[in-house]
């Protein structure tokens, strides 16, 4: 080794900072790992997540009745926040039943009405017929771009495709209250728009869903 030039003062800090990084590594795993262990022989379930959720997003309702627009944003991104994250940790915690599956499910429909029923009833007090009537018709094919995908997998077809899913809907409507008019994040009026684009997105990824399931049902089957 002597003869190797440079091996001396070479390949001793390499081997010095190996260790560290591996330690570092190593002690960041561990620690998610006691989260992880801790969050599951906790008295933590699922459907507490879940109905956490249910709250905060009744607490945006009631922001949104009070013209609290931006608190409300909070509160419906940080309940959907809750929506996604029950499932996860059901499937983590293997604490998860069935039923815990449907409520999961159901909330989400729920809590997403719940918003735009408050929003629907800021247009009305407003004197905006036609946000009212998207307001309505965003409800309508947000409930049914659900509806399509359940009976699709009930008929053995997977049906994920559409613009308007669960997460794209939030981050829509989530921007429209941030930046509603009176919101502390500027004098915008983004409200409007966001529920025109919801009803517009939520009619077409219904749509979208009947075509993708009708071509799935009636493609050929594959020689044997």
């Amino acid at each position: 080794m002597a003869d190797v030039p440079g091996a001396p003062g070479g390949s001793a800090p390499a081997e010095g900072r190996a260790p560290r990084a591996g330690g570092r590594l190593g002690a960041n795993g561990e620690f998610s790992s006691a989260m992880r262990n801790r969050l599951i022989e906790s008295r933590l379930t699922p459907n507490a997540i879940s109905m956490t959720g249910l709250v905060l997003n009744l607490a945006a309702a009631v922001l949104v009745w009070q013209r609290y627009f931006f608190l409300a944003g909070i509160a419906f991104i940080v309940g959907s926040v809750m929506d996604t994250l029950d499932g996860r940790y059901s499937r983590m915690s293997g604490k998860g039943t069935p039923f815990g599956a449907f409520l999961d499910s159901t909330l989400d429909r729920v809590e997403e009405g719940i918003v735009l029923t408050a929003v629907g009833a800021y247009f009305a007090d407003r004197g905006n017929e036609l946000a009212v009537a998207a307001v309505v018709a965003a409800v309508l094919f947000s409930l049914m771009v659900s509806y399509t995908r359940a009976r699709a997998e009930a008929l053995g077809v997977e049906c994920k495709v559409g613009l308007a899913t669960r997460a794209v809907r939030v981050v829509i409507l989530s921007a429209g209250l941030l930046f509603a008019k009176g919101a502390s994040l500027g004098d915008f009026e983004l409200l409007a728009p966001a529920v025109y684009v919801l009803a517009v997105l939520t009619v077409f990824t219904t749509f979208q869903r009947i075509f993708h399931v009708r071509r799935a049902l009636n493609a050929p089957a594959p020689a044997l």
